[in-house]
């Protein structure tokens, strides 16, 4: 099936300060709880087609176009979004999605125009679809709070089955990017910093990115609970090697050398904020306090990396919230630097 093209994407200027400190703190008392709760969707769905049977891969490089295509892993056959590069090339880029990550389809592909923003570039958007609470990472075990049947193994899918099957169709194992928001901005700094040969950019847009710091396991445990009940003590144990294996706070030094765009706005309403009804105010304000604590949490690492001498670049709009339509904005923002690391101009 393919999408129709959204209208052409429009360069977004950011500022570079914080919230207000008063502000910022009245807000983060309720940072965690509300890390919890659900974000409408901002857009509606695209218009689709039907499509043939997707099939096995064969050795070729398509020339634009989109698919979805079935490819087999450890836990079952996992879907997957794609628009090929426009002239056949082999760079990649992987979307990750959010903590609510549907089912059906990656939110990138119909909450935003991310299509439309690299459909004249030669690299392949790669949109996974599934993994609600996943954090992208491989469990230990199957959550036993939700009946979960299968154990997640998404860094073994995203790092091994994925772009082994993906080289079936002329995209390079070695000469990709990486970004995702939120629980996909740690993941995507994650599988950047642990498969370096895979990856030549990241980018993580209003991400938790340390996850270790007072407070953030119980957040993220009742986010969790509220996002599909699932255990974050089957994800990995209490402050054990694997939890701090996913925290971009510990892992830092791996990140050396490595583009990275990271942001986070000041949670303060902005121009695709619409508080002007009750549904509209309870869901800006949860997204002022999600935005709010990935703030915390991203200059803590900014000044991890400081310490580190690593460099990166830092975007902290000075208005923004935890929403669809920002981060839309900071793909664009980050386009350049993706297509400059991977050759895909």
């Amino acid at each position: 099936m393919r999408f129709g093209r959204a209208a052409a994407p429009k360069s977004v200027k950011s500022g570079r300060q914080g919230a207000p400190r008063g502000w910022r703190n009245r807000i983060l008392g309720v940072g965690a709880a509300a890390l919890a709760l659900p974000i409408a969707a901002g857009l509606a769905s695209p218009t689709v087609a039907t499509a043939a049977p997707v099939h096995a891969p064969v050795l070729r490089a398509p020339a634009g176009g989109y698919e979805e295509l079935m490819v087999p892993s450890q836990m079952g056959p996992i879907k997957v979004q794609v628009q090929w590069a426009s002239r056949g090339g082999n760079a990649a880029l992987y979307m990750l999605d959010g903590l609510r990550a549907r089912d059906d389809r990656n939110a990138w592909s119909f909450e935003t125009n991310a299509m439309d923003q690299f459909k004249n570039d030669n690299i392949t958007l790669v949109m996974p679809v599934g993994g609600q609470s996943s954090f992208y990472t491989d469990w230990y075990a199957p959550s036993n709070t939700n009946g979960q049947k299968t154990t997640y193994k998404w860094e073994s899918f995203l790092t091994n089955e994925l772009p082994n099957f993906l080289a079936g169709y002329g995209v390079s194992k070695n000469n990709n990017a990486v970004i995702g928001l939120s629980m996909g901005g740690s993941a995507a700094l994650a599988l950047a910093a642990y498969h370096r040969d895979q990856f030549k950019f990241a980018g993580s847009y209003s991400g938790y990115l340390n996850i270790s710091a007072p407070g953030m396991r119980e957040a993220i445990r009742i986010a969790m609970l509220d996002a599909g009940r699932y255990n974050v003590d089957s994800m990995a144990a209490p402050w054990s090697p694997q939890w701090l294996r996913m925290d971009p706070f510990v892992f830092a030094p791996q990140l050396k050398g490595l583009p990275m765009y990271i942001s986070a706005a000041s949670g303060l309403p902005g121009q695709f904020d619409r508080p002007n009804s009750p549904v509209g105010l309870f869901n800006t304000g949860n997204a002022m306090a999600l935005e709010a604590l990935s703030l915390v949490n991203t200059r803590a690492f900014q000044v991890r990396l400081n310490s580190l001498g690593i460099p990166a670049f830092f975007d902290f709009p000075a208005a923004g919230t935890h929403s669809w339509k920002y981060w839309e904005g900071q793909l664009w923002n980050s386009r350049k630097g993706i297509l400059d690391a991977t050759g895909a101009w």
